[in-house]
């Protein structure tokens, strides 16, 4: 009797030459994490594919999403298991169309990986097409565009059957290019940035700078949500909470009104760097987008980067707000983004922040106040919140 088993399908992952086997199995490292809640049986690499079966009878169909949100998998299928026996997997490919839907027109698609089963593609397709043919005889065969396809893989001793296949998230398998620290609020662009950076294989280590104590601590557990929102698929293991409040009050006191903000993220991003060097992380991740915002114009980007040596990624940085908006609805982060919640953004903000600064003025403002102190008390003050260790592949270091 045929399983239901997922095959896990790759991209870019096998344009890795003789890295491949390395990405290979740093994706299959991060699905068990991922389904850790679900009783797998076997995650295994097959012809170009990587396998998972399940100990318990619906389990393939409840771990189908989750699978196709995690970074690295191009597309995933929901296949029939079955012995190299033409009843068997006849029938496998009837309940698989069956399950199709509404559809018009199909065709069947059949591959052999090698050469020992005596039936050549072709001769799959239509001993396949023919029993299909005879169970849905109001349905059309077309060889192009048609409305289902029915998969037919022979791989060793075992056939996949399959018409059910959606597109995965695509990219890379998280841990396969190092740690990034990612300023996390609990707005709409910053978590599509940490997905963004996940999804070419980096593992996001989210820095959250709260408005604790001149605010709630509201935020703080809005972050906390969209982690878990982007869980399992994509492993986060620390959360840094920095309570930045009582600074940002220092700061506007002592500062012009119209730089606070610059002199804001200067901090923030000072900080981030300093856990960067604990975390061994390379870069540090921003949501901005350009021109949105007063502090996200060419000149107030340029002012807050030279305070830090790591690079800043800012992969929304030609997105516009709709397109953002999209994607957090996607990986399912936007409803928790628009909840109210006060935080270090909203705090303190000047009546009309200056949107082309000069770096004279930058420079002047940042020492009115002792920026160096009011780091490392950040620093020293910083709070943690740990998650289930990530699966994370340190690049193989080059004699």
């Amino acid at each position: 009797m045929a399983s239901r088993v997922c095959l896990v399908h790759y991209h870019e992952i096998g344009l890795k030459g003789k890295n491949r086997a390395r990405f290979e199995h740093i994706l299959m490292d991060n699905l068990k994490a991922a389904l850790a809640a679900f009783s797998v049986s076997t995650i295994v690499r097959i012809s170009g594919h990587i396998l998972v079966t399940f100990s318990a009878p619906g389990e393939a169909e409840r771990a189908f999403d989750t699978i196709a949100r995690t970074p690295g998998v191009a597309r995933v299928s929901l296949a029939f298991h079955t012995n190299r026996d033409p009843h068997e997997y006849c029938e496998a490919a009837v309940r698989a169309l069956r399950e199709a839907g509404d559809f018009y027109s199909f065709k069947v698609a059949a591959r052999r990986s090698n050469t020992d089963y005596e039936l050549t593609s072709i001769d799959l397709n239509r001993q396949v097409g023919e029993v299909l043919c005879e169970a849905f005889p109001d349905k059309k065969v077309l060889m192009h565009d048609p409305d289902v396809q029915v998969h037919v893989l022979v791989v060793q001793g075992s056939v996949y059957v399959y018409a059910r296949s959606v597109r995965g998230v695509g990219g890379l398998p998280q841990g396969s290019a190092g740690k990034v620290m990612t300023l996390l609020s609990s707005g709409i662009d910053s978590p599509v940035a940490t997905w963004m950076l996940a999804r070419r294989g980096a593992v996001p280590v989210p820095v959250h700078f709260s408005g604790r104590p001149q605010t709630a601590d509201t935020s703080e557990f809005l972050v906390q949500d969209i982690i878990s929102a982007l869980a399992p698929s994509v492993q986060i293991g620390r959360l840094y909470v920095v309570p930045f409040g009582d600074c940002q009050r220092e700061i506007s006191l002592a500062c012009p009104s119209d730089l606070r903000v610059i002199m804001y993220r200067r901090v923030m991003y000072a900080v981030t760097e300093r856990l960067a060097a604990i975390e061994g992380a390379k870069a540090i991740v921003t949501g901005e987008s350009l021109g949105q915002v007063a502090s996200q114009t060419l000149e107030n980007i340029m002012a807050v980067n030279e305070v830090v040596s790591l690079p800043v990624f800012r992969p929304l940085i030609g997105s516009d707000k709709q397109e953002i908006i999209a994607r957090a609805k996607e990986i399912g982060t936007y409803d928790i983004s628009t909840q109210d919640a006060p935080d270090c953004c909203t705090l303190f903000m000047p009546r009309r922040p200056e949107t082309h600064a000069k770096l004279d003025a930058v420079h002047a403002a940042w020492d009115m106040f002792d920026h160096e102190a009011v780091i490392q008390h950040l620093v020293d003050t910083v709070e943690h919140i740990d998650y289930p260790a990530p699966c994370y592949h340190a690049p193989r270091s080059r004699k």
